[in-house]
Order: C-alpha cells, then structure tokens, then sequence
C-alpha cells in the first residue's frame, strides 16, 4: 500500500495490471529514455540497447496480472531490464556477434581521442567553445564501457537514477554494503582509465603556456 500511495508510477502500473493501455503508453513514455540509456551502458551498440528496451516493456505487459507493488516501479523495472540485458548478452556472446561487423564500436584510436577530450575538459583546459562542441554523453559512456558490466550498472543507478545502496541491492541481487564495495571499485577504475588522459591533458596545457609565453 505504501508504493501504491507515493509512487505514481506504480499506480500506472496497477492500471496496466488491469488491462489500461492509456497507462501503459504512459509508462513507456516516461521510462523509453532511461532505460535506453542504462541498457546502452549495458549493451555494445545503440540498436541493441533500443531492441532490449523494447523487449523489455514487452515483459512488463506480459507480466502485468501478476504484478505486485512490493518496491518503486523504477527498482522493478530496472530489476527486469538488467536481467534481460544479461540473458541477451550472454545469448549473443555465445554466437560471436557481441561485436557485430556492421556496426562496431569505435576503434581504439578513436576511443582515445575521446577520452583525451574528457581529460581536457576535467582538467579546464579545453576552450569553452571546444567543451560546448563536444558530445559529453557519448565521451562519458565511452570511458565507463571499460568497466565490467556489473560496475556499469551500479554506476549508471547510482549517479544517473539516483538510486540508494538499498534500491541498487534490490536490481541487482546484492547486499547494500556489497553495493558499496562494487560502487568504490567502479570509481577507482574509472579513476584508474582516465588518469593517463588526465595528465597528458595538464602537460598539454603547461606546453601551451610555455609557447605563450615565449611568444
């Protein structure tokens, strides 16, 4: 009864439940983007994520008479979306085409040069001009990829979805405190992936500053 009264969108989902399509286009349509945006963090390719997501809402409806509101409708749904995500991964894995020629990641090369932007503008070196052109959703989900799937999804919950230790255990079948341990992991390795690009983006400004002065 709790959910029922403070969440809205578990209400919505209780009108799912009893066959509302008006509630479920509006589930879909408050939740399409986010859950894209997690399962992207998830899967190797946009396309995937989009094809996941649908699947996704597809079980949600499948599954609406047995609905019970026992947590926020977010922590049930992303609880769904990261087992579908895990199932389709390990599927496509199996058959070799995690890596799909037709649409590849960027190359290392280009993974780089990405993360050597996100480097300039952590750093404030990058001109105001350069920062604004560049895609910060795409230099931040690149530099997060390098992480393990689990870490990903944590991250993504916690920072993005704002979900506390207790609602992320709940998605991913874990303890509050191993949600902590997997987090403080997650955030080292990060730390650990941009570094590099971090300090050639300070000797790159100290270079610049150096010319300038020369000049």
């Amino acid at each position: 009864m709790r959910y029922q009264q403070l969440d809205p969108d578990v209400r919505l989902m209780l009108r799912v439940r009893n066959d509302d399509a008006t509630a479920f286009e509006e589930l879909v349509h408050r939740y399409q983007n986010r859950l894209v945006q997690l399962l992207e963090h998830l899967a190797p390719r946009r396309d995937m994520a989009e094809d996941l997501a649908q699947d996704v809402f597809l079980r949600v409806y499948r599954a609406r008479k047995s609905y019970e509101p026992g947590a926020k409708f977010s922590t049930w749904l992303f609880t769904i979306a990261g087992n579908v995500a895990k199932n389709a991964l390990r599927s496509a894995s199996r058959r070799r085409e995690v890596r799909a020629t037709d649409a590849p990641r960027r190359n290392a090369d280009e993974s780089d040069a990405t993360l050597e932007s996100l480097a300039l503008a952590a750093s404030g070196q990058m001109p105001a001009r350069q920062i604004e052109g560049l895609e910060r959703a795409e230099i931040v989900r690149m530099a997060i990829q390098e992480l393990s799937e689990r870490q990903r999804m944590a991250l993504w919950l916690s920072r993005f979805e704002e979900l506390s230790y207790a609602e992320i255990a709940e998605v991913m079948k874990m303890t509050p405190q191993a949600v902590k341990s997997l987090l403080s992991r997650a955030r080292v390795n990060l730390k650990e992936i941009l570094e590099p690009y971090m300090n050639q983006g300070s000797h790159l400004a100290a270079s610049s500053k150096s010319t300038d002065a020369d000049d």
